[in-house]
């Protein structure tokens, strides 16, 4: 039988041979790092794809802003969104970067796009102003009544003769 210190030495040489860590196989702890999970975002976005693939929704190009205007006289504003429609269910899907803005701060570029009930909300917001600021930011000052000394009365009779006097 092996004395005591032969067992001692054998033992340190087992240990020298054996590496410092298990990475696997019989007799090693369990893995605790979970597996990654996708993010919700991803996970919605994938969801959402699929549900304008059931729509049919299709792309349309070339549109390079779109203003959506709330009650509350405030105007969601998107700069070159994506801009998708799908005509047989009345929808229209548009996504991409936007900004909550007054209506007062798009003025000049938006008055095309006024409907009536925007109109109605833009004149209250003038006279809640009350010329005291002079107007909108962006609009012209209202032309005085004395202005009309440029146009010509209206004449009775032969314009020529009255030009050539």
């Amino acid at each position: 039988m092996p004395s005591e210190a032969e067992m001692a030495e054998a033992r340190a040489k087992m240990m020298a041979k054996r590496p410092t860590s298990n990475t696997g196989g019989k007799g090693t702890a369990r893995r605790k790092k979970k597996a990654a999970s996708r993010g919700s975002g991803a996970q919605s976005d994938v969801k959402l794809t699929a549900a304008l693939k059931k729509l049919g929704a299709t792309n349309i190009p070339g549109i390079e802003e779109v203003n959506l205007f709330k009650e509350d006289g405030k105007v969601i504003h998107f700069v070159n969104p994506k801009v998708q429609a799908s005509i047989a269910a009345n929808t229209y899907i548009v996504s991409g970067p936007s900004d909550t803005k007054p209506l007062q701060e798009l003025l000049p570029s938006i008055v095309s796009q006024l409907g009536m009930d925007n109109i109605s909300q833009l004149q209250n917001a003038m006279a809640a102003q009350g010329g005291a600021a002079g107007g909108m930011p962006g609009m012209p000052e209202a032309a005085e009544e004395d202005d009309d000394d440029d146009v010509p009365d209206l004449v009775d009779g032969n314009f020529e003769e009255v030009s050539e006097a």
